[in-house]
């Protein structure tokens, strides 16, 4: 038994057309329309009053679920996984428009639906894939932009598509890892001033008239610890505020050119974490130049996304020394090596790269070698730093109680020598 269902849909020039059709249900109304290459806009039963409103799927959920969305946004993981199936999808012949509009309709974000909505609309007026995706930075980013532009202009989108998710993949994977080597000794450090200033604060003072009742004299830690615990109960809001600005101050300083390129300096040099920074900086240093490159990206305008986008910015004023080495016609490698961030395997491989012309190749060995040492870092890192917060945390609250026993020890003494 079919009904009579009537429609407003865009055609493929985005031109509204409107109609009726005959079908079993509205899933079926809907698929048929899209048969025809039209994309339903409204659909209602004629004579009912149950309708399905444009962009699919299931479809009065999804549009409400879109209609809470006012800008775009992506949610973690849900790029990546869009890469790979469009990816996917255009390498098995389906249509960019209709890849996109299926994936628009399965996309679980709000932020991320309208955001593919926009995409579509753009492309129905006639843009290109790279100019659509352009004006929505938080979600697609200069090198997610550029490297569809190249595969639009190669010819190779998918393969292009498909070499953007492995690099997503990857640089995910390697947030990952530097996430969980910061997490443990992050905690461990709140956890060590919460705990010391409870006792400093809480606990500490309230021993003083049992120390004056002892009547001896306080051996030097514990005179040193009660003025300290006194200080920070009397002007904990001067030690936390202080410390709350410093943190605010250093948050705004390194917003300047100047103070990111001083924290940036310091990340590499620090004295457990630096070696750590560096194989990070290094390794997305090389996948991403070795990305760019392979998928058609110019040399010179794959340099200056990389510098953009590295996350250093003592590896971007390398790149950009090296981009203007190689506009005045010089060899790529030479800046590279008066630095002391690049080691020398790394520049040997790169000039090795430049002049084989398997620069891509070499630059994608490089990241894997320091994907692999991050990953071992991490694990090193992560079984080190776990006795080391012990210690400091037993030291700290053991100097604390030490300095309390103390007098009571004196006392003893003091008894039993009398």
């Amino acid at each position: 038994m079919t009904t009579k269902f009537k429609y407003e849909a865009k055609d493929t020039a985005g031109k509204v057309v409107k109609g009726s059709v005959s079908a079993a249900s509205q899933a079926d109304a809907v698929a048929d329309l899209r048969r025809r290459n039209l994309t339903p806009v409204e659909v209602t039963k004629a004579g009912g009053f149950g309708s399905w409103f444009g962009g699919g799927g299931g479809a009065g959920g999804k549009a409400g679920k879109r209609g809470m969305a006012k800008k775009a946004s992506c949610k973690k993981g849900e790029l990546e996984v869009f890469t790979r199936q469009l990816s996917t999808m255009l390498g098995a012949g389906i249509p960019m428009l209709e890849a996109l509009e299926i994936l628009a309709d399965q996309a679980e974000s709000p932020g991320f639906a309208f955001c593919l909505d926009k995409v579509v609309n753009d492309i129905r007026s006639g843009s290109d894939l790279s100019k659509s995706m352009e004006p929505h930075k938080k979600v697609f980013s200069h090198i997610y932009v550029s490297m569809i532009r190249a595969g639009e202009v190669s010819g190779q989108i998918d393969i292009i598509l498909q070499r953007l998710a492995e690099y997503l993949e990857a640089a995910a994977h390697l947030r990952s890892e530097i996430k969980s080597a910061m997490t443990y000794p992050v905690i461990s450090l709140f956890l060590v001033i919460g705990i010391a200033s409870f006792l400093m604060i809480g606990i500490v003072p309230s021993f003083k008239p049992v120390f004056e009742s002892l009547e001896v004299d306080l051996p030097g830690l514990t005179v040193v610890i009660m003025d300290i615990a006194f200080f920070m109960r009397d002007y904990w809001y001067l030690i936390f505020g202080g410390m709350g600005a410093a943190f605010f101050g250093l948050k705004l300083a390194v917003k300047t050119p100047k103070g990111a390129l001083i924290k940036d300096h310091v990340m590499l040099r620090l004295p457990v974490f630096g070696i750590l920074f560096k194989k990070v900086a290094l390794s997305r240093f090389a996948r991403t130049f070795s990305t760019l490159v392979k998928s058609g990206v110019p040399i010179l305008g794959a340099m200056e996304i990389v510098s953009d986008t590295s996350g250093n910015l003592v590896i971007s004023n390398i790149v950009n020394s090296a981009r203007d080495s190689v506009k005045n016609g010089d060899s790529l490698s030479e800046p590279f090596t008066k630095s002391t961030v690049f080691p020398p395997m790394v520049v040997k491989m790169m000039a090795i790269g430049e002049r084989s012309g398997a620069l891509d190749a070499l630059l994608e060995k490089i990241a894997e070698f320091y994907d692999q040492q991050v990953e071992a870092e991490v694990k090193g890192l992560t079984s080190m730093i776990e006795p080391i917060m012990i210690a400091i945390m037993g030291v700290i609250v053991g100097g604390i109680v030490l300095a309390v026993f103390l007098p009571i020890f004196k006392l003893q003494e003091k008894l039993s020598g009398g």
